[in-house]
């Protein structure tokens, strides 16, 4: 009598079990197929440089759904890396590897990033794969470096600035220099003028334009004497 009574029970059970399984299975599916737009859309932004695989890790022995400029010469429907058999044995597996070393079957560099997707049951049903063919920038980035090195020996102070000595620099510096001997522009002795205008001559004040007329006037002096301090 228990028996019969324990059946239909089981029975349910059973059926929302089976019903489970085919909801995640729907929904697997569908997580898989948005990820293919995802794949698609990346190889297509990177063409020629980026080989972008999608993996779908519930069939390992065909995995490859979706790849996008292949680079390693691998078809859709060839099976699971070590990678993704890891991570189907064990859901704790990092959900993300990123920028690690990898190399292309003829040898070439590659930089890649290994991304798993897990369903609503924690599990990994799928990789998202992008492996950059790096050996075509080296090159570039080798050319680049040497394009911004600079020589060793450059002084730590630069040796000029590529600016415009404005006004607003010249009247800076001749106050700060004024300021160093407690007095103003206009009241430094004609000594100090001297010394002042060489000084702003060496350190190209000139080449800004109205220099000499803006030296002269913040020092009170005419614009021959600043031209004259300069000899």
């Amino acid at each position: 009598m228990h028996d019969e009574e324990g059946a239909p029970g089981s029975a349910q059970r059973v059926d929302d079990l089976s019903e489970r399984a085919t909801s995640l299975g729907v929904d697997d599916e569908h997580l898989i197929a948005e990820a293919e737009k995802i794949a698609v859309a990346l190889g297509r932004m990177f063409p020629g440089l980026c080989e972008v695989v999608l993996h779908d890790l519930r069939n390992p022995a065909h995995a490859i759904r979706v790849i996008e400029n292949n680079l390693s010469g691998r078809q859709v429907g060839d099976s699971a890396t070590e990678l993704g058999l890891a991570r189907i044995q064990d859901p704790d597996y990092p959900s993300v590897l990123q920028n690690y070393a990898n190399q292309f079957p003829d040898g070439r560099p590659a930089k890649s990033t290994s991304i798993g997707i897990k369903n609503a049951a924690g599990e990994y049903v799928a990789a998202l794969c992008l492996n950059l063919d790096v050996s075509t920038l080296s090159p570039i980035a080798l050319t680049l470096s040497n394009l911004v090195a600079t020589d060793a020996e450059t002084p730590e102070t630069p040796p000029e600035t590529l600016r415009d000595r404005s006004r607003r620099e010249l009247r800076e510096v001749i106050e700060a220099t004024a300021a160093e001997r407690s007095t103003t522009p206009r009241a430094l002795s004609r000594n100090a003028k001297i010394d002042l205008v060489r000084r702003l001559h060496t350190e190209g004040y000139f080449e800004s334009r109205n220099a000499a007329q803006t030296i002269a006037d913040l020092l009170g002096i005419s614009r021959a004497s600043v031209y004259s301090y300069t000899k």
